[in-house]
C-alpha cells in the first residue's frame, strides 16, 4: 500500500464517490436503506476531512505558502460539509430534508474532489515531491485510527471550529 498521501486522499474519494451512487440508487427505496448509506458517508467524510484538516492542509499551508488561498478554499469547503454532515447525523431518514440535505452534500463534496484532483493535487505532487507526500501520507495514516467516525464527536466538532478560525 502507498503511503503517498495523494494516493490516500484519491482512495478515500473514491470511496466516497461510491456511497453517492449508492445513495443515488437507493433514492426511491426505504429510508433505512439510505440512513445506513448516510451513514456510511457521515463515517468516510468525517475520518477525510479531519486527516485533511489535521496533516495534509497545514503541511501544504506551511510548506507552499503561494497554495495558501487554494487551502483556506478547502478548509470552507470543508465547513459547508461539516456542517450539512452534522445535521444528517442528527435527522432521521424519513424527514422531509434528508434527501434533499443528502444531494447537498453530494454536490458540495463532489465539487471539491474534483477541485482538488484536477487542480489542487497537481499543484501539491509538483511542489513537494514523492518523499514528502510519503511523509504526509504516513502521518495521514497514523491518525486515521484516531480520528472521529462520527459529525457530532467532539474531535470532530473542534476540527471543524478549528478550520474556520484558520
Amino acid at each position: 500500500m502507498s503511503t503517498d498521501a495523494i494516493v490516500l486522499l484519491k482512495e478515500d474519494h473514491k470511496n466516497v464517490k461510491r456511497l453517492f451512487k449508492e445513495f443515488q440508487a437507493a433514492q426511491e427505496g426505504p429510508a433505512e436503506a439510505k440512513a445506513k448509506i448516510v451513514e456510511q458517508i457521515l463515517h468516510e467524510l468525517t475520518v477525510h476531512t479531519y486527516i485533511e484538516n489535521e496533516v495534509m492542509y497545514p503541511e501544504v499551508r506551511r510548506l507552499l505558502p503561494d497554495l495558501e488561498d487554494d487551502v483556506l478554499e478547502s478548509y470552507e469547503e470543508h465547513h459547508v460539509a461539516d456542517v450539512l454532515c452534522f445535521e444528517l447525523a442528527t435527522m432521521d431518514a424519513d424527514d422531509d430534508h434528508f434527501d434533499a440535505k443528502v444531494t447537498v452534500l453530494i454536490e458540495n463534496v463532489t465539487h471539491h474532489i474534483e477541485e482538488e484532483e484536477q487542480e489542487w493535487f497537481p499543484k501539491v505532487r509538483e511542489g513537494l515531491g514523492r518523499n514528502q507526500l510519503q511523509e504526509l501520507g504516513a502521518k495521514m495514516l497514523e491518525l486515521k485510527p484516531k480520528a472521529p467516525t462520527k459529525p457530532t464527536q467532539p474531535a470532530a466538532l473542534k476540527k471543524a471550529l478549528d478550520a474556520v478560525r484558520a
